[in-house]
């Protein structure tokens, strides 16, 4: 039902997890896809590798995105191989796994946190909305935590909450353009990041308290950014699309 043949995507963090499995979704569905990454060269060219093989253009481009030269870098990149882009999915973001107390936390894990998760989405969209064709989409991934808060990751969660404020703000900005701006909320995904938190029986305690009873996997974290993507969603925008099991509804 979701083409997107002749469509031209950019996937921030694309080298592993929610970003490798939504570029090779977007593949199948028919897009051409390139992925940015930061240091992961080996995986992302094993990306690039699955994407080709689906058939479509692709490429990586390795680049700090958190300062706006490395992010405009990435853009100029995907308007060489693709002449523009129609789909940026900013998927790119830390979560810094131990716990901590805002009181106890530190400038350097405060700036690091606002650095990779709050300029980086930044620099990206806003490159985003200057190259996005008209009828484009915008799709970032945000979490529960920007929502009701985290608890010894104030951090994290304080920086998932601005990318929701923008999301609704870039929203009516862009519409006039037909462009839409969505955000895809996870909980806890099957991913590297999260591997801390699921030792030690982690994982069973961690989907214990999710009411579908399991930890997501990347690729239950795609299809919905891929249909924020599509037709399908040409009149949803502005909106936020929690795909957590239901965890969000929990305290």
């Amino acid at each position: 039902m979701i083409s997107l043949r002749g469509r031209r995507a950019l996937v921030s963090g694309g080298s592993r997890g929610i970003g490798a499995a939504t570029a090779l979704l977007l593949a199948e569905c028919g897009a051409d896809v390139g992925i940015g990454y930061r240091s992961r060269e080996r995986d992302a060219a094993a990306v690039v590798k699955q994407l080709a093989a689906r058939g479509v253009r692709a490429f990586a481009f390795a680049t700090n995105i958190a300062t706006g030269d490395g992010a405009e870098a990435l853009f100029d990149r995907a308007e060489r191989e693709f002449g523009g882009i129609d789909i940026f999915v900013g998927n790119a973001g830390i979560w810094p796994n131990e716990d901590v107390p805002l009181r106890e936390m530190e400038d350097a894990r405060w700036e690091l946190t606002m650095a990779q998760n709050v300029a980086a989405m930044f620099y990206t969209t806003r490159a985003a909305a200057r190259l996005v064709g008209r009828g484009g989409r915008i799709v970032l991934v945000s979490s529960t935590a920007g929502q009701r808060g985290e608890a010894l990751h104030a951090d994290y969660a304080a920086s998932k909450g601005a990318m929701i404020a923008l999301v609704k703000s870039l929203a009516v900005e862009l519409a006039p353009r037909e462009v839409t701006v969505n955000s895809v909320a996870p909980g806890w995904v099957d991913t590297e990041m999260c591997t801390g938190a699921f030792a030690d029986g982690g994982r069973e305690r961690i989907a214990a308290t999710i009411p579908l009873g399991r930890v997501a996997t990347p690729r239950d974290i795609a299809a919905p950014i891929v249909f924020l993507c599509s037709d399908l969603a040409r009149h949803i925008t502005g909106e936020i699309l929690n795909v957590n099991g239901g965890s969000v509804l929990c305290g």
